[in-house]
């Protein structure tokens, strides 16, 4: 059979709807699902120099490494391991395995980094009366501060929703644009939510596409604008929250906002995932996700890996404690100076 490699959609539409290529066929057993699958990643996927250079990362290396675990009669759980384990060895959250019995993914980076997020702390900060317009929860602080709060660029927001939410924000002296634990969606909605605060066509980063099955087969980097909104923008001081739980289309999201002048970022370094997925099937049928176009900040630099805030600031048992959410009141702080 021929396996298809298709661009997932939720990331980005900058690239064609649907990218396929040819696969080799391999037979449906531990060996032919295992081959399959380290060739698809070393075809496909594109961070290999870079991780080579920052953990040591070596491919071929890896393939010695679990060649002798896919031992032919595994059971499918025992399949399910080895590919897993293998596939976490790219420390990358954009590489999945979905089976009809379980979902192979790679969450360390963030699972072993403090939250700085606590809903029920939050749920003080918005009261009971706070707004609500498609995916966005507002309200404005007792200092006359905005507060946004955007949970997840996988849930959409219209125009109408943005000129709402700016209008009724408007006479606040700054704004607090809370995305922590967003872990990406459609890029399209981050697009859509910066370009409300950019007032002036800006560069803001630069992409790379797969053009042969070599680890450095790649296009020259080409240049990522972002354009002003033609609706309602906001013009005044912005601090946007992160923390390690911000990842995919979030993490573009503030590599966006970072080249806006008005616009600070607050809290921990993002999670990261700068590569766009695509999708291909093993033998078996299941199908693996991995990350196959870069994309890199204005200065050229990586950003897989995360994006350190202009103040990095954690929550405090204290202020936990207290009830009070610590880089909301750095915010806050920050706002009024």
């Amino acid at each position: 059979m021929k396996k298809a490699l298709y661009l997932l959609l939720s990331l980005t539409t900058l690239l064609p709807l649907v990218s396929c290529v040819d696969e080799e066929e391999f037979p449906n057993t531990s060996q032919g699902n295992f081959q399959a699958l380290w060739k698809i990643i070393d075809e496909h996927y594109c961070f290999f120099d870079y991780k080579q250079h920052e953990y040591g990362l070596d491919w071929n290396t890896i393939y010695n490494k679990y060649n002798v675990r896919a031992k032919e009669g595994l059971s499918r759980e025992q399949l399910f391991e080895v590919l897993t384990d293998m596939l976490s060895e790219l420390r990358d959250g954009h590489v999945n395995l979905s089976t009809p019995f379980d979902y192979g993914r790679y969450w360390s980076w963030f699972e072993d980094y403090p939250t700085n997020f606590s809903d029920t702390i939050q749920r003080l900060y918005l009261g009971t009366d706070y707004k609500i317009a498609s995916s966005l929860r507002y309200t404005i602080l007792d200092d006359n501060i905005g507060y946004i709060y955007y949970g997840s660029f996988q849930e959409g927001i219209g125009e109408g929703n943005l000129d709402e939410v700016i209008n009724h924000l408007i006479l606040c002296n700054g704004l607090i644009l809370d995305i922590r634990n967003n872990g990406g969606g459609m890029l399209t909605n981050a697009e859509k939510l910066a370009a409300r605060f950019c007032q002036e066509k800006t560069l803001v980063g630069y992409q790379q596409h797969k053009t042969g099955k070599g680890h450095q087969d790649f296009s020259e980097m080409e240049e990522q604008y972002l354009e002003p909104s033609s609706n309602l923008r906001w013009q005044k001081p912005v601090v946007v929250l992160t923390n390690r739980h911000v990842y995919s289309a979030a993490n573009e999201f503030v590599k966006y906002m970072k080249n806006l002048p008005l616009v600070k970022t607050v809290g921990d370094k993002t999670g990261g995932g700068a590569g766009m997925p695509f999708s291909s099937t093993l033998p078996n049928g299941w199908t693996v996700r991995f990350s196959a176009c870069p994309m890199y900040d204005v200065h050229r630099q990586n950003t897989e890996f995360g994006i350190d805030p202009d103040y990095l600031v954690s929550q405090t048992d204290d202020d936990f404690a207290r009830g009070k959410d610590t880089l909301i009141e750095f915010a806050r702080k920050l706002l009024v100076e």
